[in-house]
């Protein structure tokens, strides 16, 4: 509701001009970045895997994919970072596969 410049009923108030809000650096915070996104794939394709990673890369070959999220989240810690590092093997074996 808009302000009417009355100081008493239900729009009672001062008449402002609403100014937009900068976004925050922070707001953007977890977004990949072009350039972030490209090292890590430059380094994927250098280094490779981990030992542990192709471990999983195994456990999903043989379809054993809740084994696969049980031993991820084992090494690292919580729940939705071993589902995304599924997601991310998985994926990897897609596109070894095509």
């Amino acid at each position: 509701m808009t302000k009417s410049g009355i100081a008493v009923g239900l729009n009672k108030g001062h008449i402002v001009t609403k100014r937009p809000a900068k976004s925050k650096p922070s707001h953007r915070k977890g977004t990949l970045g072009k350039r972030v996104s490209f090292v890590r794939t430059l380094i994927r394709e250098v280094v490779g895997f981990s030992p542990y990673e192709k471990r999983a890369l195994e456990l999903l070959r043989i379809g054993k994919d809740k084994r696969t999220l049980k031993f991820v989240k084992k090494r690292l810690g919580t729940h939705l970072r071993a589902k995304r590092k599924r997601e991310e093997l998985s994926e990897a074996l897609r596109s070894k596969r095509n």
